[in-house]
């Protein structure tokens, strides 16, 4: 059976309570709010199926085709409402107009991350910008193979290692998947989220909220929060507490600091993110409205990308420049006082928990300049 010895050893991907035949395998919240399975000896009947589908114990290794875009959405209005460069929206949409289904993560109405699917083009909209806070898979897994079963085409997106999970899960090819996964940081716990926009709204409920608002700009980083009593709060991502968190890793899920998804070498189809620092290499790109970096893993992604190109503004790039400025893709996060603010938060608030466990001088520099920064010192081509 599954045995959680040292957690960053699990990813919470919920590969082993969905296989489980019993349903002897629940997901469990710990004390820094991420969920690990538990397993009831009552019903399990040791047939090892959890950790024979566990990606982490069971790795796979993966050949990518390593092809790389810059692209965006042709279309204006869905590119300003997404995070970057708006090309998930057509890929989900590829799929929906061949009758097919689309996994991805949204807000439910308490505004916790939980994964769920859509099966038209307007219900997409959910699915569209950055949520920096771990998903829920809940059932996801199970709902996604029995269309998969019954001939559906499915586009499943989520994290590296939710797509590990998933794949991992199925246990076989199907020609009817597309994955999509994510040039991911690291996912923050979803109980400082709660906590933080408690908070934030001195206990007001949210009734929307938007990580990446490109009202200034998509290199201008806005949070906007707004209430059920009609008020508002925005937040430069400079001067953000929870993202300057989230940045300097203080609450990210143990398994994010020593990562198996960190490559290349991806088992999805596609890898989405931010294109930062597109403009080193494509000096002429109209980036005002967000860019993406999409990869290409496998000849199933490059045939649908053939499919859509003609919606986007597309241009090949060499995979290995374009990482230079998102080394996310590659390495995973640090911050040896991760522990340390874990402990302060029980008996602290989040502003001086946070405050304690990443550097003074950093919090001083607006976030996306010390993006900027990063990537113009990190030039080599």
């Amino acid at each position: 059976m599954i045995d959680i010895k040292e957690k960053y050893m699990c990813d919470g991907c919920h590969a082993c309570y969905s296989v489980c035949p019993k349903d002897a395998i629940s997901m469990e919240i710990d004390d820094e709010g991420f969920w690990y399975p538990i397993v009831d000896n009552y019903r399990c009947v040791d047939c090892d199926k959890c950790e024979k589908v566990c990606p982490i114990l069971n790795k796979k290794e993966v050949k990518s085709l390593k092809k790389a875009y810059a692209c965006y959405n042709l279309d204006e209005d869905i590119r300003m409402k997404s995070s970057s460069g708006g090309t998930f929206t057509i890929l989900a949409s590829e799929i929906i107009k061949d009758n097919g289904v689309v996994f991805g993560a949204k807000f439910d109405e308490d505004f916790n991350v939980v994964h769920d699917y859509v099966e038209d083009i307007n219900g997409l909209s959910k699915f569209r910008g950055s949520k920096y806070v771990q998903s829920n898979i809940g059932d996801s897994f199970i709902q996604a193979k029995k269309f998969l079963d019954d001939g559906r085409k499915v586009l499943f997106s989520g994290t590296p290692c939710q797509i590990g999970g998933l794949k991992s899960y199925l246990n076989k090819d199907y020609e009817n998947l597309v994955t999509v996964d994510l040039i991911c940081h690291g996912v923050p716990s979803p109980m400082i989220w709660q906590r933080y926009i408690n908070e934030l709204g001195d206990g007001k409920k949210l009734s929307s909220m938007t990580f990446r608002d490109k009202s200034k700009g998509w290199n201008s980083g806005v949070l906007k929060y707004s209430f059920e009593d009609g008020s508002e709060i925005t937040e430069e991502y400079g001067e953000s507490l929870y993202i300057k968190g989230f940045i300097k890793n203080c609450f990210l899920r143990p398994s994010c600091y020593k990562c198996n998804f960190k490559t290349l070498d991806r088992i999805s189809d596609f890898t989405l993110g931010d294109f930062w620092g597109v403009e080193e290499l494509i000096p002429e790109i109209d980036k005002k409205s967000g860019v993406s970096l999409i990869m290409i893993h496998t000849k199933k992604a490059q045939d649908l990308f053939d499919d859509i190109n003609k919606n986007v503004y597309y241009e090949e790039v060499d995979i290995n420049k374009s990482i230079v400025f998102n080394t996310c893709a590659i390495e995973s996060v640090k911050n040896d006082k991760r522990e340390e603010f874990f402990e302060l938060i029980k008996g602290s608030d989040l502003e001086e928990s946070i405050n304690k466990s990443i550097d003074k001088e950093i919090m001083k520099i607006p976030i996306i300049t010390k993006i900027k920064n990063k990537i113009r010192g990190a030039w080599k081509f």
